[in-house]
């Protein structure tokens, strides 16, 4: 590899980690490429990439950025997943893949900016994600109207009966 396509590499590797809210550095050393195929799947469908390059080129690329904080920490051999939607489901993605494989583990990672360890980016997998977070507020903010109208039923149908009482009270 020349300097141009070392330079054009290094470019990529910055937009895609610029663009992106986390970044879990890992360690892959003697995984297998069925394996390794089926993580990429994974972090694929959960809005991630993971990106194998030479530490120095890694270290260059994410000097100056956002993560910064873990570019002087890529020794031996180390994958990168990136996610730019939602860092939690990428975490889970690597959480799950980690307890899963015998020759895959977590080393550290960065949540914008903000370094994290091991057990901090498990800490983040096993937080609900952003649809179960989604659906939470939406049924919190769909109590409070059918509470209220819940309410001014009761103290109706409350009138309503004494009402009913009266009218048979009066009618017998």
């Amino acid at each position: 590899m020349n300097r141009t396509e070392k330079a054009a590499l290094i470019e990529k590797i910055k937009a895609s980690a610029e663009a992106s809210m986390i970044a879990v550095v890992a360690d892959f050393k003697g995984m297998p490429v069925e394996e390794m195929t089926r993580l990429r799947v994974k972090l694929r469908e959960a809005g991630g990439e993971l990106l194998v390059v030479k530490n120095t080129l890694a270290r260059i690329a994410f000097s100056g950025g956002s993560h910064d904080v873990i570019k002087d920490l890529f020794r031996e051999n180390c994958a990168i997943a990136l996610g730019a939607q939602d860092p939690i489901a990428v975490a889970k993605a690597v959480a799950d893949f980690a307890k899963t494989s015998k020759t895959f583990s977590v080393k550290h990672g960065s949540l914008e900016g903000k370094y994290l360890n091991a057990e901090q980016l498990d800490a983040l997998a096993r937080l609900p994600g952003r649809q179960e977070l989604l659906a939470a507020v939406l049924g919190a903010m769909n109590a409070v109207p059918t509470n209220f109208v819940s309410l001014l039923a009761n103290t109706i149908r409350g009138m309503l009966y004494a009402l009913k009482a009266i009218e048979e009270k009066k009618a017998a």
